[in-house]
């Protein structure tokens, strides 16, 4: 697949014409997880100003998961048979990881960026393996999600889930372990190597020491030990004293404001706009951050004002931004469910989640602490070849379930104007336009689309308007038996696409 070179050359200034249907689709494919075509409809004539206010205030405004009654569940509340225990947490993992896709959907911006940020403050499920490590992890993510950076920062490093992955539960006043202090600074806020000292390191790693009463049970929540802390004093970016924990994070926010605003913001212009934030000549993109940054820093670091000037910005809007990203595992599964607006139970999210493992985005266990690295990444030999086949695996169940949605979908993309066309061109047109950002790249392509469209039992000259007298064609959109299957295979069709593997 061709990568995208960045040639964005617009600013960050107010895009205020009203929005055509390309630009409210790819509002809402970067934004949540695409929408429907009734969603995309409405959205068409507004302006970005006001529907991404909108847009946002729902996300602050949206539910979170609720506690379920093992939240706080430790080793005694599970069976005492290991197999047996085994068996209950493993299913309290699939429940909360149902409900989190669920979230997904249904959550728009809110959880779209609870799951940027598990793929930037990364734990891996496997080395706690723990229920209620895992709900509280989440909890985290969500009530954060949109809000205060240097909060969320505070919050989840004194997760138990972060506390085990990067051995904070082992991080001991005489015996300080580093990773956490490591990461706090190369990977979650300042980025490698800019502007912090190996020594910064080892002091920080004094200042969050303590982090390390377990409990006699297992799967208990870590709180501090006061005993287990380094109470020496510690220099921290020149800055001298007896420093915990929370001083830590206030001297890093207070003498690294603009390395954080810098690296935070150019990881949500890469997540969100274009994958290489340079241009070849090191034109506008780097200018962009640098605004973000700004607006960042001078709003204290709260998350929600940044997506607000960069969804609303003439630079999110331009052409050249629109469909030049791979779409993640969750991104191919979810967005075909949001745009085709199918019929779908917990059992369809739980086997889109497990689908993602397979073609390399295991919910809640990235690969290593960096987290996924995106874009290219998705696609090789073996994960295009399983995007394609499950892809047609979930096409094929939504119509043995029923085949009339493929044709209620087809009607709702032609229109109210087209609803019953008996021009197949029509059709194709609008679910090609529907389900790529930009269309097929050729008038070739696009013609095999409609080859694909007119399936084999289908006589060609049941599309020709002579074909009975009086100048109307046997085939119609909403009266003739073959559409549903028609539908169908056209989706199976654009699904092996290289345009389909875009957002």
């Amino acid at each position: 697949m061709e990568y995208f070179i960045n040639c964005n050359s617009s600013t960050l200034a107010p895009y205020t014409t009203p929005l055509d249907e390309l630009r409210a689709a790819h509002l809402y494919r970067r934004l949540g997880f695409s929408a429907s075509v009734q969603t995309i409809n409405s959205a068409v004539g507004q302006t970005a100003d006001s529907l991404v206010d909108n847009l946002v205030n729902q996300a602050l405004a949206a539910p979170i998961i609720p506690p379920t009654e093992w939240a706080d569940w430790n080793d005694t509340n599970y069976p005492a048979d290991d197999d047996l225990a085994r068996q209950l947490r493993r299913a309290h993992i699939e429940d909360l990881t149902t409900a989190y896709g669920n979230a997904l959907m249904d959550n728009e911006l809110l959880d779209r960026m609870s799951f940027f940020w598990s793929n930037h403050f990364v734990t891996q499920l496997e080395t706690y393996n723990c229920p209620q490590f895992l709900y509280y992890y989440i909890n985290c993510l969500q009530r954060n999600a949109l809000g205060n950076f240097k909060t969320f920062t505070s919050e989840i490093g004194l997760t138990s889930a972060m506390l085990y992955y990067l051995d904070g539960v082992r991080n001991r006043g005489n015996n300080p372990n580093e990773n956490y202090a490591r990461e706090l600074y190369e990977l979650f806020t300042l980025g490698e190597g800019n502007n912090y000292t190996e020594e910064d390191i080892i002091e920080t790693a004094k200042a969050l020491s303590g982090y390390t009463e377990r409990g006699e049970e297992g799967c208990m929540q870590v709180t501090f030990d006061p005993t287990e802390f380094n109470n020496e004093n510690k220099t921290i970016f020149g800055q001298t004293g007896n420093w915990g924990y929370d001083d830590v994070i206030d001297i890093l926010f207070n003498q690294r404001p603009d390395e954080i605003g810098w690296y935070i913001c150019k990881k949500l212009y890469e997540f969100f706009v274009h994958p290489d934030s340079t241009n070849e000549d090191g034109g506008i993109a780097p200018q962009i951050i640098d605004g973000l940054a700004q607006t960042f820093i001078s709003n204290g670091f709260e998350i929600a004002p940044v997506l607000r000037q960069l969804f609303k910005s003439q630079h999110f809007f331009d052409e050249t931004a629109i469909g030049v990203i791979i779409k993640s595992p969750a991104d191919l599964y979810f967005n075909l469910l949001k745009e085709t607006g199918f019929t779908y139970d917990d059992g369809t999210i739980l086997n889109m989640i497990d689908s993602c493992s397979l073609i390399g985005q295991r919910f809640f266990q990235p690969p290593e602490v960096e987290g996924w690295q995106r874009d290219r990444t998705w696609i090789n030999t073996n994960f295009i070849i399983g995007r394609w086949l499950t892809a047609e695996v979930f096409l094929d169940r939504f119509f043995q379930n029923d085949p009339e949605q493929f044709r209620n979908l087809a009607v709702d993309a032609v229109g109210p104007a087209n609803s019953n066309t008996s021009n197949p061109e029509i059709v194709v047109r609008a679910l090609v336009n529907k389900f790529t950002p930009k269309g097929l790249l050729t008038d070739a392509d696009f013609e095999r689309a409609m080859d694909a469209f007119k399936i084999d039992d289908v006589p060609e000259e049941y599309y020709s308007p002579d074909y009975y007298p009086g100048g109307t064609s046997q085939w119609m959109l909403q009266l003739s038996a073959e559409s549903p299957t028609q539908v169908y295979i056209l989706l199976r069709h654009l699904s092996r696409e290289p345009e389909f593997q875009l957002k």
